[in-house]
């Protein structure tokens, strides 16, 4: 049985994550109304699962229309990012402690300790929506850096240029796909002790490319041998990180499935099918989602995001480019 009170991330590892899996499926199925009409339609239950392939995924478009979370009371949410009148999808959160617990944990295992860098970011289109978690993270991990250079610029693409010029600490560049395809067009410079951080498309004011693409001509126009990448969403509360240009890590409390496009009940490894995601830190609203991009998984549990499904949303951080 799940103790809420000694929950901890850091605890989860591969060699236990399958029985947190099933302690945390078994707690939402007890505590969280819809996803137990979800499942109780799917005929599943605790008592019938015994390994984390078996509990139900339920489909990310719920956090749209419904409030996904357990009985806990709660009013504060993250929404989704989207085009004016498009159906945004909101994440209760009860715990901001274990999100920032999540990604600052991730974060630092990819990227060292935080009070050694520099973290500035160029995401224009969000600063009008303050409910965003990609926000809430980046002003965290600003804040944790204590570095007068560290912060939000929006696109002042000049300011940018001149503080990674400047910081006598490495660079983390935040940059939403099109601000960061601006800034190259404006000022296409070797950026020095810089690591960029893609976290999203176009959002409308590109045209969309493939990410490969994107990243080929970043990487030209700013010297650089990679483009960093982060996959996430709205509706998870933990992030994973490409450092290599083609494949994501997940932190040891997220497990990515891949189902096959046939079947939603049936899961492929080593060839494209739709992503389902485990995510431990989602412990207060649903940890087990079917979300509509397509990817590969390989057998050292990384995985490539591919696409999306025809007819899904083009939304979210790090989505499909095209």
């Amino acid at each position: 049985m799940l103790d809420l009170h000694s929950y901890d991330l850091s605890h989860i590892n591969k060699e236990n994550f399958e029985q947190y899996a099933l302690d945390v499926f078994e707690y939402q199925y007890l505590h969280n109304s819809l996803y137990r009409d979800f499942c109780t339609f799917l005929k599943c239950s605790p008592s019938s699962v015994q390994e984390f392939k078996e509990i139900p995924f339920l489909p990310i478009s719920f956090f749209k229309t419904h409030k996904v979370c357990d009985n806990s009371a709660t009013s504060f949410y993250f929404e989704s990012s989207g085009t004016t009148g498009q159906v945004r999808s909101k994440h209760f959160v009860r715990n901001l402690k274990l999100y920032e617990q999540s990604f600052l944990t991730q974060f630092e295992k990819q990227y060292g300790p935080i009070e050694n860098l520099c973290i500035i970011s160029i995401l224009p289109s969000y600063h009008e929506q303050k409910s965003s978690s990609l926000l809430y993270m980046i002003n965290t991990l600003i804040t944790h850096s204590k570095y007068h250079f560290s912060g939000f610029y929006k696109d002042d693409y000049s300011r940018v240029i001149d503080i990674i010029e400047k910081s006598e600490r490495p660079v983390i560049l935040f940059g939403v796909a099109y601000a960061l395809m601006d800034m190259s067009e404006a000022f296409p410079t070797a950026l020095k002790n810089t690591t960029i951080i893609e976290t999203g498309g176009m959002k409308g004011k590109r045209k969309e490319i493939i990410r490969e693409e994107l990243h080929q001509l970043l990487r030209k126009r700013f010297a650089l041998d990679f483009i960093d990448s982060e996959y996430g969403m709205t509706e998870l509360l933990s992030q994973a990180y490409m450092n290599d240009g083609k494949t994501f890590q997940p932190p040891s409390w997220m497990r990515v499935l891949t189902r096959s496009i046939d079947d939603p009940f049936e899961f492929v490894s080593g060839k494209t099918g739709g992503i389902n995601i485990i995510d431990l830190a989602n412990l207060h609203s649903c940890a087990f989602i079917a979300t509509q991009d397509l990817g590969k998984l390989h057998a050292d549990l990384s995985f490539e995001v591919l696409g999306r499904f025809d007819a899904s949303d083009v939304r979210g951080c790090n989505q499909l480019i095209s």
